[in-house]
């Protein structure tokens, strides 16, 4: 089996991160316990992730002319991730503002600036000209119309398209059209769905005929097939420190797994043990396991 070939059209940002025993309420100020900044942004937490598992990643985005750009497309060169189809804009890089908690929960507020900016058609030519590219993932910290573009040529190649719906928007019928997988939390299978994935009756509503993940953070996650089975997998069980890019996590090493042949539930348990793991320890790209941890897992 070749290379498991992989882009994502995504956001690529900067964590300033805030760790504190407890979150100020309004009005309020308290001492924190730790500042650290940080690579981030959904889109390169995934692409990172699939790389540290050995993908072949090819990452279409926008970053700004500034140093927070400069360290972005820096760190791409070190792991290894094609940055053809990275374009820079006057327009400042984009930042996420995090808080973490002493139980490791966190609040984000993300200011996407470049990214925003990713242009339809750097999307639709990325996806059109990636040899041998087999799995295409996107999130929602970019523009919907660029996602949809890029799905439209993934399968009009062959590819499986990967959406994690995160930060939560509605959804356009026609991407979804196009989405093989989806991929949302509990918090945004609620916001789609209206009602919390807390039934097996309720989770055969979410997207009938498709596939679907719903992540579970401590609970694992679970796997809800075109036909409508139910599979559940566990996660093990250990010491939050903070779950910032922990879904990427899941989502980047998923792709990775599916590109290489993997079968979902496969895919699906590899990505619950990376997850875990990464929510060991502070950060998001930073909180990531390397290559050869990854091997011991899977």
């Amino acid at each position: 089996m070749g290379k498991a070939v992989i882009a994502v059209v995504g956001s690529a940002m900067i964590d300033l991160t805030a760790y504190a025993q407890q979150i100020p309420a309004a009005g309020q100020t308290l001492e924190g316990d730790l500042f650290t900044t940080g690579f981030g942004g959904k889109g390169a937490n995934q692409a990172v992730i699939a790389a540290h598992c050995g993908a072949q990643v090819h990452f279409i985005g926008k970053l700004g002319k500034d140093l927070f750009g400069d360290s972005i497309a820096q760190n791409f060169h070190k792991l290894g991730i094609n940055s053809d189809f990275v374009e820079r804009s006057d327009t400042p890089n984009g930042v996420a503002h995090i808080w973490v908690d002493s139980q490791g929960e966190n609040r984000i507020i993300i200011i996407p600036g470049a990214n925003h900016e990713i242009a339809i058609e750097k999307a639709i030519e990325g996806i059109n000209s990636i040899k041998e590219l087999s799995v295409v993932v996107a999130q929602c910290e970019i523009k919907q119309d660029v996602t949809l573009a890029a799905f439209t040529m993934a399968k009009k190649r062959g590819c499986t398209t990967i959406l994690n719906p995160a930060p939560y928007q509605p959804l356009s019928k026609e991407l979804l059209e196009v989405t093989d997988w989806i991929i949302p939390n509990e918090t945004e299978f609620k916001e789609l769905l209206g009602e919390s994935p807390s039934s097996d009756e309720i989770l055969k509503k979410f997207r009938p005929g498709k596939n679907s993940i719903v992540t579970l953070g401590a609970q694992g996650a679970v796997h809800v097939g075109s036909e409508g089975t139910i599979t559940r997998i566990a996660a093990p069980i250990v010491n939050a420190v903070d779950t910032t890019g922990a879904g990427d996590a899941f989502v980047g090493v998923f792709a990775y797994a599916l590109a290489s042949g993997k079968s979902a539930l496969e895919a699906m348990d590899l990505g619950i043990k990376v997850a875990s793991l990464s929510v060991t320890r502070k950060g998001a790209q930073s909180s990531y396991p390397t290559q050869a941890e990854i091997s011991t897992l899977s």
